[in-house]
């Protein structure tokens, strides 16, 4: 791997050192490629119970071996009301077999969930009771992002980010600061867009690597997410972290190239 400060970091929400590679269960990766990611470090994972077919019985054997290496995220799909965080909760560690989850999740903030005095409420009570030890939020609106990064409880959050997507740099990441929370990145191939080539583009398209190393190339993104389909797309993700940040003439082609997939 490239040096420990591009290929790893502490997690401030949950005080743990992490891969900044993570890995999502729910986009097809079977269970011996989700082995060989854990085997390749990658130790931060966003888990759901859907789509994750095989491998959640390998996780739950590589928690039961070494619980405190591992950072899971997850969260219900739905949350408007406290109560369906505690039982989202419950659920999980009895599926996974643990006691306690790294991250709940309030899922696509202000579309399928809420932030209401009752869910945080709810979520602040989860961990004091220890069986969660970060809130977190997965939001597609920035300036809402933005402002809750600077004033409120949630540790951490994951925001849509890439080079065709690159507004959280004007609209989030200014706002960190005051308050630190942890930041994972994800859609970091824009759902693919990126790999393809757009209309009256003439120069180099953009690999997966090269998507993965955009986003791990700011300071302020903690852990980018992959959601590999197969071993081969994880492989061409992990590449990302052998090859290191990107040069500046590199992360000027990858803007440029950014702006063309935009449109």
């Amino acid at each position: 791997m490239a040096s420990n400060e591009f290929s790893e970091r502490e997690l401030r929400a949950v005080k743990k050192r992490v891969c900044r590679m993570g890995v999502a269960t729910n986009y097809g990766l079977d269970g011996r490629g989700f082995a060989k990611a854990l085997d390749h470090g990658v130790n931060y994972v966003f888990w759901t119970s859907f789509r994750s077919g095989d491998i959640t019985p390998v996780f739950a054997e590589k928690l039961k071996a070494d619980r405190e290496r591992y950072v899971v995220a997850t969260g219900p799909t739905v949350g408007f009301f406290g109560g369906s965080y505690r039982r989202g909760v419950e659920k999980a560690l009895k599926t996974l077999k643990v006691d306690y989850l790294d991250v709940f999740h309030l899922f696509w903030l202000g579309v399928t969930s809420a932030l209401t005095e009752g869910t945080m409420s709810e979520l602040q009570k989860l961990k004091e009771e220890g069986k969660i030890r970060a809130i977190g939020t997965s939001i597609h609106d920035r300036e809402r992002a933005g402002r809750l990064a600077a004033d409120s409880p949630i540790d951490l959050f994951m925001i849509r980010y890439n080079a065709a997507h690159p507004g959280a740099e004007r609209d989030i990441f200014p706002h960190l600061a005051k308050r630190d929370p942890s930041l994972v990145a994800y859609t970091a191939t824009s759902w693919r867009k990126l790999l393809k080539r757009p209309s009256k583009w003439t120069g180099n398209v953009a690999t997966a690597s090269d998507c993965y190393r955009f986003c791990l190339s700011s300071p302020h993104v903690d852990v980018v997410l992959s959601g590999p389909a197969n071993e081969q797309q994880l492989d061409e993700n992990l590449a990302a972290l052998q090859k290191g940040p990107l040069s500046d003439d590199e992360m000027a082609w990858m803007r440029d190239f950014g702006r063309a997939v935009h449109g």
